[in-house]
């Protein structure tokens, strides 16, 4: 094991020297991860299916090219990321340069996951290079072949000195998490997220914890159900419901249940013509301990309407729907992370509602409703906490940059994606710079105080309510004409001005 000390001290070093503030190097280190990912196209997807039987099409769609198109977009958008940022001033600054300037953290930790081990490793990576940090990249060593992989191409391609890569189990991990990083980010499951947000906390290191939870579906009467079907269950057997925001279970009416049934045996069958088992489409659980987890859920509730069946050899269960399920049952107590979806059946959106807010598992990263009214959808939406949300359809949040993803509770803190991962691996700082000219104003916040002063600097300084959502620019024009006046004649002998101000 190497001495991580001695490497954060050395990453430390070279980021104190200024090397990845410049916008050019942060361009140039994005670059070459473009350069990493469009030549080893095939190497990750070879990958992908030697840890999880992703099909190429899956591997594209969900890691290679989702990362590659948030990296373009960053690379597109860089320049404008960078600048300061101007904010509005108030009539005592209006001759000062204010503004905020994103500024890296330092020498930051990137603590991958294994179900989306491309995807979820290299999108954090992105943000954190476009913001100018030191990176440790720490790939998750149950998706054995992506991280040796990544181990492998990160010195071929970026700055050795600033990007590193340590592949490793529970020692290695346990020994990066005691050093003294600067930013942590972290995605997996909720326990481990508490062993990271624990060692952060001995150096007050800020954190993003990526988490999950039991992600809710909500589905309405009156819905079309087979296009409900077809959606639902695209969202759970991705990559086997291996799934930070895969449907974890569905609340319907028992009505809605029963019919909801027939309708994913036609979508199963469509999918999977010769049977997901068959299937080059269908992926496999990432370990056997995994596997044996996922499958002792298939008795954790309910009755299996459809699936349920398993090879322990290939770690591979058939995509699982169990009904009647309650929400005591053993199987909704825990996220499934797994191709079996419970359906609760509940009498209205209230009682999902309900049950969303008060359950036992904490705050869902994603809830999902179905629904073509548009008053229960916003009942619903604004009724139920969640990280994120989707109306009609699953997964497809995540898809979109301009959104911001994470979780809350439970499922997580922080967000990111697009810009939102730049702005987490930035500090955000307030900057004011003045002229050491007009020093007559200033005298006013000098000492003694006297009277004059205290009551200038109460009317200067009182703000009001404003009567509605618009104002006209014209108050500005008089009050910062008039603010000028003021602080010619301020320390002038007496004037009528300042009579006024001292009734």
């Amino acid at each position: 094991m190497a001495n991580y000390s001695e490497v954060v001290t050395s990453m430390r070093s070279v980021f104190r020297t200024g090397r990845t503030k410049n916008v050019e190097w942060r361009r140039s280190q994005l670059m070459a991860l473009l350069k990493l990912l469009d030549d080893n196209r095939e190497r990750l997807s070879d990958a992908l299916k030697k840890d999880l039987n992703k099909s190429r099409f899956e591997s594209c769609l969900m890691e290679v090219d989702f990362v590659r198109n948030d990296l373009i977009n960053t690379l597109n958008n860089l320049t404008e990321w960078v600048k300061p940022e101007k904010v509005k001033k108030g009539l005592i600054n209006m001759m000062d340069k204010v503004y905020i300037r994103r500024e890296p953290f330092g020498v930051v930790m990137i603590m991958g996951a294994w179900n989306y081990p491309v995807q979820l490793t290299v999108a954090p990576m992105i943000g954190a290079l476009a913001a100018g940090n030191c990176i440790m990249m720490k790939p998750s060593e149950i998706s054995e072949n992506v991280a040796a992989l990544l181990e492998e191409l990160f010195p071929k391609y970026f700055d050795t000195e600033c990007i590193k890569c340590v592949c490793g189990g529970i020692p290695e991990t346990t020994a990066l998490l005691k050093e003294k990083w600067d930013y942590i980010f972290y995605t997996g499951n909720s326990m481990v997220g508490k062993i990271v947000m624990k060692a952060a906390a001995e150096y007050l290191t800020p954190v993003t914890l990526e988490l999950g939870g039991k992600s809710p579906v909500y589905i309405d009467q009156g819905c079309d159900l087979g296009i409900v079907s077809n959606r639902v269950l695209w969202g759970k057997v991705m990559n086997a419901g291996q799934t930070c925001i895969a449907p974890d279970y569905i609340m319907c009416s028992k009505e809605t249940q029963d019919a909801l049934v027939e309708k994913m045996k036609a979508t199963l069958g469509e999918f999977y013509p010769d049977g997901p088992a068959k299937s080059p489409d269908y992926c496999r659980l990432v370990s056997d301990r995994h596997y044996q987890r996922v499958k002792k859920m298939i008795g954790g509730g309910g009755k299996v309407a459809l699936g349920g069946d398993s090879d322990d050899s290939q770690r591979y269960i058939a995509p699982t729907v169990l009904t009647d399920v309650t929400f005591s049952d053993p199987i909704m107590q825990d996220e499934i992370f797994g191709p079996v979806l419970p359906i609760v059946p509940v009498k209205n959106e209230d009682e999902a509602i309900a049950h969303i807010n008060e359950g036992c598992t904490g705050t869902p990263l994603a809830f999902y409703v179905f629904s073509n009214n548009q008053q229960v959808v916003n009942k619903l939406v604004e009724g139920a906490n969640s990280g994120t949300c989707c109306v009609n359809d699953c997964l497809m949040q995540a898809s979109l940059p301009t959104l911001p993803f994470g979780g809350v509770g439970n499922s997580g803190m922080g967000g990111y994606h697009g810009k939102f991962t730049f702005d987490t691996f930035s500090h955000k700082r307030g900057c004011m710079e003045r002229g050491l000219k007009m020093e007559s104003v200033n005298n006013m916040r000098y000492p003694p105080f006297t009277k004059k002063k205290e009551n200038t600097a109460a009317w200067i300084m009182k703000k009001k309510l404003k009567s509605n959502g618009s104002m006209s620019l014209i108050p500005y024009f008089i009050f910062g004409t008039l603010f000028a006046v003021i602080l010619k004649v301020i320390f002038a002998p007496e004037t009528p001005v300042m009579n006024f101000f001292s009734r």
